[in-house]
């Protein structure tokens, strides 16, 4: 069976990319890089947006009495570490990858200009989008959402840590919560699931774009949501 997408977002949390010893996990990146090198292999377009829960987080901002503004700046700084990070993985695998940020950092990538991205992407390059939007206020969720809608992405794949998909309360506290496989973008809205960002979802009510929400520690789920089969949640 083929793949159902041409191009999708790779959604990566910092955590993604930890170690119990430190911000960043080499066996991690490696199999990140591994991935994204078969999926770029199958023909299929792919940019990455990361966070940077490994070395960021904003209630350590609030905790220090470090501003919002601030402390989300800073966190954007912590995805371009997290992005070259993943850059040098995936081109030890031969796969050319660019970073592009919002924030203008020029020694160590290009800015973020949408048109250069899609021209990058159409070459069968990876392109990872760093600084988060640019702006405080916004998560790197919202990111994915406005970098899948600019550069004609079809998906977003939200690879989770230890987390199967969409549950209806939290399964770590209720161990009778159900996965729920299909959601609507207003439902994920009114029944406040913390799957993403609101802000993020109510941007793709009324979009062609899907979301696949999956855990990404058994890595045949990433190609098994690329042939079209039902993996975790769809949200759509």
């Amino acid at each position: 069976m083929g793949n159902i997408y041409k191009r999708v977002i790779l959604k990566l949390s910092g955590e993604a990319l930890a170690g119990k010893s430190g911000i960043l996990d080499q066996r991690k990146l490696a199999t990140v890089a591994r991935i994204v090198k078969q999926i770029h292999d199958s023909g299929v377009g792919v940019g990455i947006v990361v966070g940077a829960g490994n070395i960021w987080r904003g209630r350590l901002a609030e905790s220090i009495g470090i501003e919002q503004s601030t402390g989300d700046y800073m966190g954007m700084l912590g995805t371009i570490i997290n992005a070259l990070a993943i850059q040098s993985a995936v081109e030890k695998n031969g796969v050319v990858c660019k970073v592009q940020s919002t924030i203008n950092v020029n020694q160590v990538c290009e800015p973020y200009i949408r048109r250069r991205a899609v021209h990058h992407l159409d070459k069968g390059e990876v392109v990872i989008f760093a600084g988060g939007t640019g702006n405080p206020y916004f998560t790197t969720d919202t990111t994915a959402t406005l970098r899948a809608l600019e550069v004609g992405a079809e998906a977003i794949l939200m690879a989770k840590n230890g987390v199967d998909g969409v549950f209806d309360s939290d399964p770590r506290v209720n161990p009778d919560a159900k996965l729920l496989p299909t959601l609507s973008f207003r439902e994920v809205i009114e029944r406040k699931l913390g799957v993403m960002d609101l802000t993020a979802v109510a941007m793709l009510e009324g979009k062609n774009i899907k979301i696949h929400v999956f855990n990404m520690e058994n890595e045949e789920n990433f190609f098994r949501v690329l042939r079209g089969e039902q993996v975790g949640t769809i949200i759509q």
